[in-house]
C-alpha cells in the first residue's frame, strides 16, 4: 500500500498540472494517461469528438470476455477564474493531510487511485475483466458519454458492471438528478435609448423569460415530492451567467443567458422545457416582432443528461456490497455519467473517495487518507475478480 500510495500521488500530481477544462482539447491529460497505461504493456482506445480535439479513453486487463467491471472517471475540471485561491490550484499542492489542486477530488483523485493499481491489476490472475474508461467533458453535459458508448459497443465483450467513481465518500449511490443544459439566444433591435418604444430590448425580454422560468421553479418547489431521498425533493433551476447589450444608452440588440433544469428521476423533462418554450413564443415574441421583424428568440438545449434510478443498478450495488461491505443505498442530486450507462443498460452506481461538497469551489482537496480508501477498495476489487 504505501509504493501505491506515492505512485498515486505523483499520478495525481501530473493529472492536476494539466489544465483539463471542459470544452479544450484533451491531447495532454489524455496523452499522459495513454502514455502511463502503454508503458505497462496495456493497449488503449481513443474515441474523439467529430473536431479530433477531445478523446475518451477505454482499456482492458484481463481476459477480453464478458463480464467484470467498468472503472469510470472524466478527464475535465470546472474553470477556476474568479475564485480565491491560496495556491497555484493547478500544481498540487499538500498541506498535513490534504493534497489542495483543482480535479484532486472532482474527480482526478480516483483516476490517480485507478492508474496507481493498474500494477496490482495486472499481477493478478484475473477471471473476469477490469475495464478502464475515461471520459471528456462530464462537467458541461457529458459530452463525450455518447462517443464513448458507441466506441464501447465495437467491443465482441461487454462488461457487467459499471462503477463511476465520483466522490460519495465511500458510500454506495445508486440515483441522481438528471439535468438540461440550457441556452438562450434573445435578438432585439437597437435605438437611441432617447425612445426606447421604437426598439426592441433583448435584455428586457431575458428577464421576462428568467422571471417565468423562476416561477416554474418557485411552483416545483411548493410541491416536493414526498418521501423523496433527494435534497431538495424536488427539481430546481439556475441561470448561470447573463451577458447583452452594447452601451447603457442604447436598447440591447442581443442578450444572452446560460441555465440548467435538474429533473427529478422519472420526470419528463421535455415537458418543462416545452412550456417555457411556449411562454416565449406566445407571450413575448409577439409583442417583439410587432416593433423588428428581426426580433427572435431561440432556446437551445445544448446537452440533457439523463438522471440515473436505480432500474439498473441493483447488480452493481451488489457486487459493491460484497466487496466492501456496505448494504445501505444512497442518492444524490449532482449528476455525473452514470445516468448514460444506465440508459444503455449497464448496471451502474456511484461510489468513490472524497467528498462532492469541495468540488467546484477554491481551494479544493481530497486526503491522503480518502486515497487509501480508493486504493483499499480498488485491491478488493481485484481479488474479487481474481481466478
Amino acid at each position: 500500500m504505501p509504493d501505491a500510495l506515492d505512485n498515486a500521488v505523483e499520478i495525481l500530481e501530473q493529472l492536476v498540472s494539466f489544465e483539463s477544462l471542459s470544452g479544450r482539447p484533451t491531447h495532454g491529460i489524455v496523452g499522459f494517461i495513454d502514455e502511463y497505461l502503454s508503458g505497462h504493456g496495456i493497449e488503449t482506445t481513443l474515441s474523439y469528438d467529430a473536431a479530433g480535439e477531445r478523446a475518451n479513453l477505454f482499456a482492458t486487463i484481463g481476459p477480453q470476455i464478458d463480464g467484470g467491471i467498468v472503472l469510470n472517471g472524466h478527464t475535465d475540471v470546472v474553470p477556476v477564474e474568479g475564485q480565491p485561491w491560496s495556491s497555484d490550484p493547478f500544481t498540487l499542492t499538500r498541506k498535513g493531510n490534504r493534497l489542495y489542486g483543482r480535479g484532486s477530488v472532482d474527480m482526478k483523485g480516483f483516476l490517480a487511485c485507478v492508474l496507481a493499481s493498474v500494477p496490482t491489476f495486472k499481477a493478478a490472475n484475473l477471471g473476469k475483466p477490469i475495464h478502464i474508461a475515461f471520459s471528456y467533458d462530464e462537467e458541461n453535459g457529458g459530452h463525450g458519454m455518447p462517443v464513448l458508448l458507441e466506441n464501447m459497443a465495437l467491443n465482441s465483450f461487454r462488461p457487467e458492471v459499471v462503477i463511476i467513481g465520483e466522490p460519495t465518500q465511500m458510500q454506495i449511490v445508486t440515483g441522481h438528478k438528471g439535468g438540461f443544459e440550457m441556452r438562450t439566444e434573445i435578438t432585439g433591435a437597437e435605438v437611441h435609448s432617447c425612445d426606447p418604444t421604437k426598439g426592441v430590448n433583448a435584455i428586457s425580454a431575458a428577464m421576462k423569460l428568467i422571471s417565468k422560468i423562476e416561477e416554474i421553479g418557485a411552483q416545483r418547489a411548493a410541491n416536493p415530492a414526498g418521501n423523496s431521498p433527494y435534497t431538495p425533493p424536488y427539481p430546481t433551476f439556475n441561470v448561470g451567467t447573463i451577458e447583452g447589450g452594447v452601451a447603457r444608452n442604447a436598447t440591447a440588440g442581443w442578450c444572452h443567458f446560460n441555465w440548467e433544469y435538474r429533473q427529478m428521476p422519472g420526470e419528463d423533462g421535455r415537458k418543462t422545457i416545452a412550456e417555457i418554450e411556449a411562454y416565449a413564443a406566445d407571450e413575448l415574441l409577439p409583442a417583439m416582432k410587432a416593433v423588428s421583424s428581426r426580433a427572435d428568440i431561440r432556446i437551445i438545449t445544448e446537452v440533457a443528461v439523463p438522471a440515473l434510478d436505480d432500474r439498473n443498478a441493483e447488480e452493481a450495488a451488489a457486487f459493491v456490497s460484497a466487496v466492501t461491505g456496505l448494504n445501505s443505498r444512497g442518492v444524490v442530486s449532482f449528476g455525473t455519467d452514470g445516468g448514460y450507462f444506465s440508459d444503455a443498460e449497464y448496471s451502474t452506481v456511484i461510489f468513490g473517495p472524497g467528498d462532492i461538497g469541495r468540488a467546484h469551489k477554491a481551494d479544493e482537496y481530497i486526503e491522503i487518507d480518502e486515497l487509501v480508501q480508493g486504493l483499499d477498495f480498488l485491491g478488493k476489487v481485484t481479488k474479487r475478480l481474481a481466478k
